[in-house]
């Protein structure tokens, strides 16, 4: 079964280590973007599962799409 479902990054309900990407993100108030960067990576969507790991392993990619710089 497939589940589709329209949502933001601010409504996401991340878990384990995407929380910290996701705080992070809305933090450098990047949010819109972010949201508009998934929706151009993946125009067909994605699972929230997807969504989850893309947030808590991918982050040093995310965070220099969205011009966000890591603290050392």
């Amino acid at each position: 079964m497939k589940l589709h479902t329209e949502t933001n990054l601010l409504s996401f309900d991340a878990w384990s280590g995407a929380k910290d990407t996701k705080a992070t993100i809305i933090e450098n108030n990047k949010s819109v973007d972010f949201d508009y960067l998934i929706e151009e990576l993946y125009p067909d969507g994605l699972s929230e599962t997807a969504l989850n790991d893309l947030l808590w392993f991918d982050d040093a990619f995310i965070f220099e799409a969205l011009g966000i710089k890591e603290e050392e």
